[in-house]
């Protein structure tokens, strides 16, 4: 009898401490993930000022949206946490879009080598960042289940482990983008 007990002991220890450490590494790679969205807006954050003074030039009439996207980034940088740096982002990446969906109507800047560079490398970036977002918001799914699930919900409230937030698409992104496929002619 005295066995059977030191046994069932011994497996209600064991099964905490390997939830415990579940726990830990699924926040570890959470908070490595969120490391990697970093490094690529970081990435990003570099090339917008090269990116605006090769553009500037061109695009007289665009200060506004220029005024923007440097004050985005400005904003970005700054922010004093991460809900705050996400919500900078999100501006950021809508004025970045904005500013290359305007770069299109500028021949010029079609045709400038060291423009359509930075804007492949900015493109780029923003996959990466895109790539890198679904692969922290996969972990916090999984470290936020792991979280609220039976028997590893107690350790967590025990260890005072608390769910991550998933990263959200700012609300002008969510919009579905309107397409017009009357190619211009009327309908009765």
């Amino acid at each position: 009898m005295g066995l059977a007990i030191v046994v069932i002991i011994a497996v209600i220890v064991i099964a905490a401490i390997a939830g415990y450490n579940s726990l830990v590494s699924l926040r570890n790679q959470v908070q490595n993930a969120w490391s990697q969205i970093d490094v690529q807006l970081k990435r990003r954050h570099d090339l917008i000022p090269n990116l605006i003074e090769a553009v500037k030039g061109y695009m007289q009439f665009e200060r506004d949206t220029l005024t923007q996207v440097v004050e985005a980034r400005a904003r970005a940088i700054s922010a004093p946490d991460q809900a705050s740096r996400i919500q900078a982002e999100n501006q950021l990446t809508g004025g970045l879009g904005r500013l290359l969906a305007v770069m299109e109507n500028y021949p010029q800047l079609k045709s400038d080598q060291n423009v359509l560079r930075l804007q492949e490398e900015l493109t780029t970036t923003e996959n990466q960042i895109s790539f890198a977002r679904q692969a922290y918001n996969d972990l916090v799914m999984r470290f936020n289940t792991r979280i609220e699930v039976f028997p590893t919900n107690l350790i967590a409230t025990q260890f005072g482990f608390h769910e991550a937030e998933l990263l959200k698409t700012a609300p002008e992104e969510q919009a579905a983008p309107k397409v017009d496929l009357s190619l211009g002619a009327k309908h009765a």
